[in-house]
């Protein structure tokens, strides 16, 4: 079993910065390929980015690219999403996910193929 916790979430101006945690229990961690979800009030839960469990490979939603980055620290057990140049449209829950499987290009920006998910944080960010 793999339980997530988010944190870092808050209010922060058009063009600020904020870094996003994601604590994960389990014994898999290191195994598991992770990525963070967003959902904006009236719209549905999209992708934002993904990371292999080794930390060798990401993926990002084009919105997101080169503005966010994704990083684990697996002995820590805790994913990251460092969000600079923030704009009003980032608005919106982050969600952390979890699979225990190899990362896989096919499904990564699914959010059916994630079967771990935390509550999620909110990031507001104002103009």
């Amino acid at each position: 079993q793999v339980q997530l916790v988010e944190s870092g979430g808050g209010l922060v101006q058009a063009g600020g910065s904020l870094r996003l945690s994601c604590a994960a229990s389990g014994r898999t961690f290191s195994t598991s390929a992770m990525a963070w979800f967003r959902q904006a009030p009236g719209k549905e839960r999209e992708f934002v980015a993904a990371i292999s469990g080794s930390g060798m490979t990401t993926s990002y939603a084009v919105s997101v690219k080169g503005r966010f980055t994704i990083s684990r620290d697996n002995a820590k057990n805790t994913v990251y999403l460092q969000m600079n140049s923030l704009k009003p449209e980032d608005t919106a829950v982050y969600y952390c996910a979890a699979k225990s499987a190899l990362y896989n290009t096919n499904y990564v920006q699914t959010t059916a193929w994630y079967a771990y998910w935390g509550q999620g944080t909110q990031v507001t960010v104002s103009s």
